[in-house]
């Protein structure tokens, strides 16, 4: 395998019917919109609770923890950059307090909008935020559903840890690990 090195993937741009959205309320908190990042015709689209930091206080494009720790599970799955998208439940950084319930639920009418354009062939939700509001169960979690697939309406779905738990609990990137090979495997099955 090739040496691994993070990159900042290109960010799909936010539709122009989207830009102004102020529907949940984090435009308030001043984050900018992120739509996804990666490649939109993706066979694999992944799912993160919300977007992370993309740019140092400088405004200089930089790779977050999470997505390095993402982007090297998934390398050394053998997965490529071109097979992957990742989207999100928000789609700004929230950086105060919100009102977590209700905004999910807004913002779920986005990715649903992303799901039925881009259709992909399997989606993979990262960490328990994106599994309960994905599954709209509250009782779920990556614990009880990773290593398998699931279907969720008309989408096969699998889970895995969140990359910043692996990043936080090393014990845990072996599993993050493993799950995106599941995802690698999978997605050859399918194709």
């Amino acid at each position: 395998m090739s040496e691994f090195c993070p990159e900042v993937w290109p960010e799909d741009p936010v539709p122009s019917c989207q830009t102004d959205c102020q529907e949940c309320g984090l435009y308030r908190q001043g984050s900018r919109m992120i739509w996804g990042e990666g490649n939109p015709k993706a066979p694999i689209m992944i799912i993160l609770d919300n977007p992370g930091a993309r740019e140092d206080r400088k405004g200089n494009p930089m790779v977050c923890g999470t997505r390095q720790t993402l982007q090297q599970a998934m390398h050394e799955a053998g997965l490529t950059k071109k097979q992957l998208y990742v989207t999100y439940i928000l789609k700004r950084q929230p950086v105060r307090a919100y009102d977590k319930e209700k905004t999910r639920a807004i913002c779920m009418q986005h990715l649903l909008e992303q799901l039925a354009e881009q259709n992909p062939k399997l989606i993979v939700c990262l960490g328990n935020v994106a599994v309960q509001a994905f599954f709209r169960n509250s009782e779920l979690d990556v614990k009880g559903l990773r290593g398998k697939s699931h279907l969720v309406g008309e989408h096969t779905v699998t889970a895995a840890y969140h990359p910043l738990a692996a990043r936080r609990r090393p014990n845990l990137y072996p599993l993050l690990r493993e799950d995106m090979q599941f995802v690698a495997a999978r997605i050859r099955e399918i194709n």
